[in-house]
Formats: C-alpha cells, sequence, structure tokens
C-alpha cells in the first residue's frame, strides 16, 4: 500500500465529507421528489455509516498520529498508514455495498472490518501513549476515546446480527442503534476532540490545572456511560437507576461550565494564536455543544424524552447537531489552526456557505420537530431542507477545492 504523508491522510477526510453531503442531498431529494430507483433505507446506512467511518473516524485518526508523530520523531508510521488504508477501504466498502443490500454479507463485512481496524488501533495508540516520556491529561481524553469506541461496536455486532437474521423487535433494534450511537458520538468523537483541545492548548503554553482537568475529565467519563440509558427511559428502570441518569446529565453541564470557564480565563492567549475564522468555528462549536447538552438534561424529564425521541425531525437534528454543529465544525477549525493554512476568499466563502447552511438545516429541523408535536406540516419545508443541504455541499465544495490546490 501506498504510504501516504499525514497531510494527505487529513485531507483526505474532507473529500469523504464532501461525498456524504452529496449523499445528503440525495435523500432530500427523494423525499421531496420522486427517486423511485434509490431504496432511501439503504442509502440512510451508507450515509451514516461514511460519515463516521471516512469523515469522523477517518480524520480523528489521522489526528491522533499526527499528535503522537509531533511527540515522537522516530515513530514508526508504517504501522498506522497501514491502519488508516483499512478504516479508508472498509469505509469506501460500506459506502458502495449498504445502498444495493442494506444489512446483508458485504456490507457486515465491511462493517466489522472496520471495527477489528479500530480494536487494532487502540491497541497500537494505547502502547505508544505510553512509551512517550512526557505524560499529559489528553491522554486520559484519548485512551477513553479508544475504549469507547471499541465499546461502541457491541451496538454495531448486535444490530448486525438482528438485521441479517430479521430478528429485531423495535425495542432492541433502537436500543442497539442508540448504544453504538451514544458511544461514538458521547464517547470516541467526543473524548478525541476533547484530547486535541487540551494538548493543544498545553503545547501553546496556555495553562491547563491538572487538578481541575482530571475533574473535567471524570465527570464527563462518570457521565458518559448512564447518559446511555437517557435514550431508552422509555425502557422500564428503577427509581435509582433515573437518578443516576439525572446525575449524568447534570455532571455533563458542570464539566462544560468548567471548560468555559478555563477558556474565559485564557481568552486573550486563544485569540492571540487564533485566526478570526478558527475563533468563530469554535465558539460556534461551543454554543453548539452547550446546546445539546442542556437539550440531553432536558430530556431527563420523561414527558419530554418521549415527544424528543418519538418525532424524527427532533432525532436527526440532535444528531446533526452533534456530528455537524458539535464536532465538524470544531475539526475543520483544528485542521485549520495544525496546518496554518493561509485564508484566501473562496475557503472563506466555503466555511461561510457550510456553517450557514448547518444553522438553516438545524432551525427547519426544530420548525419541523416543534410543528410535528402539534400535528402541522410546514409547507413547502422538504424543499427548505434540500436547500440547505445543497449550500452545505456548496460550502465543502469550496473548502476541498481550497484545500487540495
Amino acid at each position: 500500500m501506498k504510504q501516504f504523508s499525514l497531510s494527505t491522510w487529513m485531507k483526505i477526510p474532507f473529500l469523504n465529507l464532501l461525498i456524504v453531503s452529496f449523499i445528503g442531498i440525495i435523500l432530500r431529494y427523494k423525499i421531496a421528489f420522486a427517486l423511485p430507483f434509490v431504496d432511501q433505507k439503504f442509502l440512510l446506512h451508507a450515509h451514516s455509516h461514511f460519515a463516521f467511518s471516512g469523515w469522523l473516524s477517518q480524520l480523528l485518526m489521522a489526528f491522533i498520529v499526527q499528535y503522537l508523530q509531533s511527540k515522537k520523531r522516530d515513530l514508526d508510521l508504517r504501522k498506522y498508514n497501514a491502519l488508516l488504508w483499512i478504516n479508508l477501504i472498509s469505509a469506501y466498502g460500506m459506502l458502495f455495498s449498504f445502498p444495493f443490500e442494506g444489512y446483508a454479507a458485504v456490507s457486515i463485512s465491511f462493517s466489522t472490518l472496520s471495527v477489528f481496524d479500530a480494536y487494532v488501533f487502540a491497541f497500537v495508540v494505547w502502547r505508544d501513549l505510553n512509551k512517550l516520556p512526557l505524560k499529559s491529561i489528553s491522554h486520559y481524553w484519548f485512551k477513553a476515546a479508544l475504549v469507547f469506541n471499541a465499546v461502541s461496536s457491541l451496538g454495531a455486532f448486535a444490530l448486525g446480527y438482528m438485521m441479517a437474521n430479521k430478528i429485531a423487535s423495535q425495542e432492541w433494534y433502537l436500543a442497539a442503534v442508540y448504544f453504538f450511537l451514544h458511544f461514538q458520538y458521547n464517547g470516541w468523537f467526543f473524548f478525541t476532540a476533547m484530547g486535541l483541545l487540551i494538548q493543544w492548548l498545553i503545547d501553546r503554553d496556555i495553562a491547563v490545572n491538572t487538578n481541575s482537568s482530571k475533574k473535567m475529565f471524570w465527570l464527563f467519563f462518570a457521565a458518559s456511560i448512564p447518559a446511555y440509558l437517557l435514550s431508552v427511559l422509555w425502557l422500564p428502570m428503577p427509581l435509582w437507576l433515573y437518578v443516576l441518569v439525572v446525575a449524568s446529565g447534570a455532571a455533563q453541564i458542570i464539566g462544560f461550565i468548567m471548560l468555559i470557564k478555563h477558556i474565559k480565563q485564557h481568552a486573550t492567549d486563544i485569540t492571540n494564536i487564533i485566526s478570526n475564522p478558527v475563533k468563530w468555528l469554535w465558539i460556534l462549536s461551543c454554543i453548539a455543544l452547550g446546546i445539546k447538552l442542556l437539550l440531553q438534561a432536558g430530556s431527563t424529564i420523561p414527558s419530554l424524552n418521549m415527544v424528543a425521541y418519538g418525532f424524527r425531525p427532533i432525532v436527526i437534528g440532535y444528531l446533526h447537531l452533534v456530528l455537524l454543529g458539535v464536532l465538524s465544525i470544531f475539526l475543520i477549525g483544528y485542521f485549520l489552526t495544525i496546518t496554518k493554512i493561509e485564508y484566501l476568499s473562496i475557503l472563506k466563502k466555503g466555511l461561510i456557505l457550510f456553517v450557514s447552511g448547518i444553522i438553516i438545516n438545524e432551525i427547519l429541523l426544530m420548525l419541523q420537530g416543534v410543528n410535528g408535536i402539534m400535528y402541522n406540516n410546514i409547507a413547502y419545508i422538504n424543499y427548505f431542507l434540500l436547500s440547505a443541504a445543497v449550500i452545505m455541499f456548496l460550502g465543502l465544495a469550496f473548502i476541498n477545492r481550497y484545500i487540495w490546490k
């Protein structure tokens, strides 16, 4: 296999995100217009799996390797090159198999390959983190992320087994889906992003108090496991377990407040070393994270939980809020910061279009969900959502054109 440079590995996920966005347009087009030769459910599986593997996981893996190389110049990149290749091949395997067969032999094989690749990646990274002469609080976040990525696979295996054997009841199907999503979104993706942010602050001598940083980590870590139950509050559970779920939501908000407090204390130092576009990307990401945590805490109220998980636009809006609003916007900003890219008009135009598309999409999904609760329909809402998807795609096309040029 050709050994790509780390800069190339960090560019490839942006092309993959463009593909994810294009599939999103097709999905929105099929809802607004007729597209009979496309299986909506199968294509949706390809869309979500490729977004996870081809965009977020591929980029996070490359960022972790970049961090390791910055601390260990003699790092053996051949093993990581192979692992990144395997993840990329499995991502494209799922992209081209799910639209035609859904959960079946080929798609499950590629999905399984990506899971075992993640296991090996976790083992290798863990070992190399332990070899670094200087230990960092960011290692807590990275190691937890690797564990959560492995744990999430239990949901994927359960889902694949049930779908392949056609034995999935609605409750068990949703429980497996939400298990996988929770430990990907709130585990692997979030903890890696936090590790990157914490290490970025440390590397630039922006003081990170060890005690408060550890407290923040343990708050999020301790809350992450019971927080899964927020997704399945419709299942019967004892009072003590429900109280634990409520406490997990509160713990995450406390951890978020600690993070914001630290950032505010060093706001001047941070803004002095980042560009204006990155500053706004990270501000928007923080706002989206705050909204996400408040919505999550609010879902501990049973009546609100039933509403939230009972209306598809609300679920889709929440998932896109996290994937696009929290994670993608932050990671794009992080990429621009560590690569020190010059900001030409085409890149700024792409960033504005992409972020605007995300905001429009979230507002439309919120309105659709609220009106759905009241059993009202918004005229032409599907056309508006299609337009938002096109805006995001155009923004990503500009970003990719500049990055690859």
